[in-house]
């Protein structure tokens, strides 16, 4: 099920809200983590055996991690027992396991033919026996459930007494399938109480309206563009930029769009989740750019895996490791190809030449106009890498967009299919918002009757649209 979809937005939502507002407290979360594991389930209910057990297994090493004394946080200078280090790996190697093996499983068996292939030996018949189907969002709600336990390991967190409490945290149908990844220390104390209020709810349904708007009326006309020229066989300099660009704004208004949605829904339950886009093509060089994008994966990966790697703590030679390396894993978190290892390189390797040139650089003298187009120019190269296909199919478009390669005969026709006016306007009208455009966040935040009838009308010409369009993915739900 998608939010992006008449059964979730006239059917399973009102009857998930009505449920939700008629029980008290404590049977709020009961009602909340039932029809957030019906909703992970539409599609294929054994997915929710593998939430559950992960969610079990989680909560039980919390509660070791405490020494059996939930409600009370672990002393964060003092020393940690074996029992509690073993309780923390036994969460981490779980999580990371599950994670492995149902996402990296198929890569690991092509790439092992792919390498018998290539030494002239013939590749292995069991890969055609066993392919493991990817389960919707579990590299988002591992990610969430192993921070739960590192938190407590830490002293960050109290542990939880009420395993439903917990379920319900890892569960949360709003942000299960595409993020925000939520840390449990951000909605600690709003799982023991939280406020409900008329303007947080109207402001909830002006999120989850706008982020409808940004996915139905942007981010799929642009991907229809994108597809076309991705998938076509010849393309002319051009459109393999314009459709390069197309995708840059498919997937920022698609995943924004689902960020806008998912806190707005939070905010009609009475959470508050933290932003998650911040404008990320204003950005001018590649670190800020990752500052503003996708914020909760990079704050995770900041204080999970960068930090205590070392972070910039153990010299200069050595954060240029960290950066590589964290941007390489955030690379393969988001796909198992090589394709998303090298745009994780990529941001790597400029993250690193950016921490190397430091504030002192000539680059950062230039206009912040000049900067911004630099940066986004660096984005929207590794973006190839993330659209295409596979590593031949990225070269390939790169090679047109460099204007060395030549098109094909049919490229005039792929050029009437995506240069027509509905479409040039899409792209361009996103393009314009992602440059120029505030936030959904912060235009909400204080909410006029102008603004929240303009919402509702987006939101209504959203679903109009909804019905008319057969193309209607989305990105993250593969990750």
């Amino acid at each position: 099920m998608v939010f992006s979809s008449h059964l979730f937005v006239f059917y399973f939502l009102p009857v998930a809200l009505a449920l939700y507002y008629c029980l008290p407290h404590r049977g709020k979360h009961v009602a909340l983590t039932l029809v957030s594991y019906l909703f992970y389930g539409w599609a294929n209910p054994i997915f929710v055996v593998l939430m559950a057990a992960s969610t079990a297994v989680d909560y039980v090493c919390g509660r070791v991690i405490a020494r059996g004394r939930p409600g009370r946080l672990v002393p964060a200078g003092a020393p940690r027992s074996a029992v509690q280090k073993w309780a923390v790996a036994v969460s981490v190697v779980s999580n990371l396991a599950l994670l492995g093996v149902f996402k990296y499983f198929n890569f690991t068996v092509d790439s092992y033919n792919h390498m018998l292939g290539a030494i002239g030996l013939e590749a292995g018949q069991w890969d055609t026996v066993l392919r493991l189907t990817l389960p919707l969002g579990i590299s988002f709600y591992t990610f969430q459930s192993m921070s739960y336990t590192i938190d407590v390991y830490r002293g960050q967190a109290k542990a939880m007494r009420n395993p439903i409490d917990f379920a319900c945290y890892v569960s949360m149908f709003p942000q299960l399938v595409a993020g925000p990844i939520i840390r449990f220390r951000e909605v600690a104390a709003q799982l023991e109480h939280r406020a409900y209020y008329a303007h947080r709810f109207a402001r909830g349904v002006a999120m989850f309206s706008l982020g409808m708007a940004k996915k139905v009326l942007l981010a799929n006309p642009c991907g229809r563009v994108a597809d076309t020229v991705f998938n076509a066989d010849s393309v002319g300099t051009l459109d393999a930029w314009y459709g390069s660009f197309a995708y840059a704004m498919q997937i920022y208004f698609d995943f924004s769009g689902y960020s806008d949605m998912a806190i707005g829904l939070g905010l009609m339950l009475g959470f508050v989740f933290p932003k998650n886009f911040d404008s990320p093509y204003k950005s001018d060089s590649i670190t800020e750019f990752w500052q503003r994008w996708h914020i909760s994966l990079s704050t995770w990966l900041r204080d999970y895996l960068y930090i205590p790697l070392g972070g910039n703590r153990r010299g200069r030679g050595r954060t240029y490791v960290n950066l590589m390396t964290v941007m390489l894993l955030g690379g393969l978190w988001h796909g198992a190809s090589w394709n998303f290892v090298i745009w994780g390189g990529i941001h790597g390797t400029w993250l690193a030449f950016e921490r190397m040139q430091g504030k002192a650089s000539p680059y950062r003298r230039l206009p912040r106009p000049l900067r911004v187009a630099v940066t986004f120019m660096i984005v929207l190269v590794a973006w190839v890498f993330f659209r295409a296909d596979d590593l031949p199919a990225a070269l390939a478009h790169l090679h047109m967009m460099s204007g060395l390669g030549v098109a094909h005969d049919g490229a005039g026709l792929i050029a009437g299919l995506i240069h027509d006016p509905y479409h040039l306007l899409c792209v361009v009208l996103a393009g314009a918002i992602a440059f120029a455009g505030p936030q959904s966040w912060d235009w909400t935040r204080h909410l006029t009757l102008a603004r929240a009838l303009a919402c509702l009308g987006l939101l209504w010409l959203a679903l109009a649209m909804l019905e008319a369009q057969a193309y209607n993915p989305f990105i993250y739900f593969i990750f």
